[in-house]
């Protein structure tokens, strides 16, 4: 073969190298990385537009435990305080909230009932003028107490991981401030049990209704 020849033949080699499809394991190690670099690039400029808010609430629980057990002369009275911080954004939300109820089982002579609740949700809430309707789910835990003295005293305590699922509307006043009203279902993921008491429910479950204010930042 010729010098030629021999000149055309790696100059033929590395043009078809260079053309050759990479095997499918190096496009698979790189995929993370392009996942990756993609969510960035997808997700700055989104939280580049979010702003910081704060939004303390007011409101009552009802339905599955909240309401109140068999105990004489016990009145449903389970009005919640909250207060929730986190980033909105133009399409998307995240929210990280407490919530406490003094009465979590009603007001009963010899009964003390006490819930907190901490939430992580996620919330979907498009601009449409000045309100911002929004559908929200979250994890969290739901830390109780419970106290009985009408006999001999009984005290539980329990932490449970939960799921909250719900929705509701924030009406802008100023590019500020805001009014908003909120739903949700709130769910645990274990049994709650309190020894001397029938409850209406194994687990804790029951729905809050609440109304506040927004103020962004």
């Amino acid at each position: 073969m010729t010098r030629s020849a021999l000149t055309d033949y790696a100059c033929q080699r590395r043009l078809e190298i260079a053309v050759k499809p990479r095997p499918p394991q190096f496009v698979v190690r790189r995929l993370p990385l392009g996942a990756l670099i993609a969510g960035i690039l997808v997700g700055q400029p989104v939280l580049a537009r979010a702003q910081g808010f704060v939004s303390p609430m007011y409101g009552v629980n009802f339905g599955g435990v909240s309401g109140c057990p068999q105990l004489t002369g016990c009145m449903d009275q389970q009005t919640n305080v909250s207060v929730a911080a986190g980033l909105l954004s133009r399409l998307v939300a995240l929210e990280a909230e407490v919530a406490y109820t003094p009465t979590f089982l009603g007001e009963a002579p010899g009964l003390s009932s006490k819930a907190l609740t901490l939430m992580g949700n996620v919330m979907i809430a498009p601009e449409v003028g000045r309100l911002r309707p929004y559908m929200l789910g979250g994890l969290g835990v739901i830390r109780t107490r419970v106290e009985l003295t009408t006999s001999s005293p009984i005290t539980t305590d329990h932490s449970v991981l939960a799921f909250g699922v719900g929705g509701g509307v924030i009406g802008f006043v100023t590019s500020h401030f805001g009014l908003r009203v909120d739903m949700r279902y709130i769910h645990s993921f274990s049994e709650f049990t309190v020894a001397g008491l029938t409850l209406s429910s194994d687990n804790i479950d029951y729905s809050r209704a609440s109304a506040g204010v927004v103020v962004k930042f």
